[in-house]
């Protein structure tokens, strides 16, 4: 990544969008993956402020019902917990399942939960690496799960507005290490680029590419330099720095929200975005449409048995 990147993500200018530019969102079912806490919590948020049915998936139930009680202080409505643990495939096919005995439509997925450079050594319940377990595989799976309910959505005559479905991964920002991407070979010896950052990309365009003919809107985005809890695992040199021009995690908001319940939102379709709401360009390896279905295939294999 470029010093010019750099700083377009760590000092946008300021945002044509606002939260108040969101429209009524009457009758949309939403799902907030990590929503109590963080960027997740302040997308929730501004959902429900918009009267949304927002389920807020998290992996404990506590800290989800505690989001809960406070959203509905700050927003006077009342989001829906669905237990996800993003780091055991069998859990996310139980989070699945369960929203989809509930509800027949959704019209937008944000992707956002996610570990950021947790030890080298944590490991998912199936085995994976944790980070690229849980931000890629853990939200390919979800995802794949809940297409159904997203083309239905896509696809619908009774909320016409709702004739294209969103769905998107946050790219918050993770960092490389090697072992993340043992699991699918050909990268191996690829640049250092932060395999889990760089996976969400290729799948979000990917699924761009195979769903975009039937009104599925798919976006991956970096939320900009924040200072939340995903930063936890960081040294405090690094968290210092990052402090440093990082900004409050309401901003991180913004780029999902402008691509998830805008209006211009229905045509990001396949689009890399950035701080604040802006369109950019992706790695352009990240774009090669080989990549995007090699990495879609070994997904695949990975929880075809779960």
């Amino acid at each position: 990544m470029s010093l010019i990147t750099v700083a377009s993500q760590s000092f946008p200018p300021k945002s044509k969008f606002a939260v108040d530019d969101i429209p009524d969102l009457s009758g949309q079912v939403i799902i907030v993956t990590g929503s109590n806490t963080g960027v997740g919590f302040e997308i929730a948020k501004a959902l429900l402020a918009h009267n949304a049915k927002v389920y807020i998936a998290a992996r404990s139930q506590a800290k989800a019902e505690a989001a809960i009680e406070q959203l509905q202080q700050l927003t006077g409505k009342k989001g829906i917990f669905l237990k996800l643990d993003l780091a055991s495939l069998k859990a996310v096919k139980s989070a699945a399942e369960e929203f989809l005995s509930k509800e027949k439509e959704l019209h937008v997925l944000f992707n956002n939960g996610g570990v950021m450079a947790p030890p080298i050594e944590d490991i998912t319940a199936d085995g994976y690496d944790l980070q690229f377990g849980t931000n890629v595989l853990g939200h390919f799976y979800f995802t794949k799960l809940l297409l159904p309910a997203l083309i239905v959505a896509a696809q619908s005559t009774v909320h016409p507005r709702s004739r294209r479905a969103r769905c998107q991964c946050l790219i918050c920002g993770t960092s490389f290490r090697k072992p993340a991407f043992q699991y699918f070979q050909r990268w191996t010896s690829k640049e250092e680029i932060g395999y889990s950052t760089a996976g969400n990309v290729v799948f979000a365009t990917e699924l761009a590419r195979r769903y975009g003919d039937q009104g599925i809107v798919s976006t991956s985005l970096h939320p900009g330099s924040l200072t939340s809890e995903l930063q936890r695992h960081l040294g405090s040199i690094l968290k210092f720095l990052l402090s440093l021009f990082a900004k409050d995690v309401s901003y991180g908001a913004l780029t999902p929200l402008w691509a998830g319940v805008s209006p211009e939102g229905k045509d990001l379709n396949g689009k890399y975005l950035i701080p604040w709401a802006r369109i950019a360009s992706a790695r352009k390896d990240s774009q090669d449409p080989a990549t995007g279905k090699e990495l879609w295939t070994w997904l695949d294999e990975q929880v075809k048995d779960v």
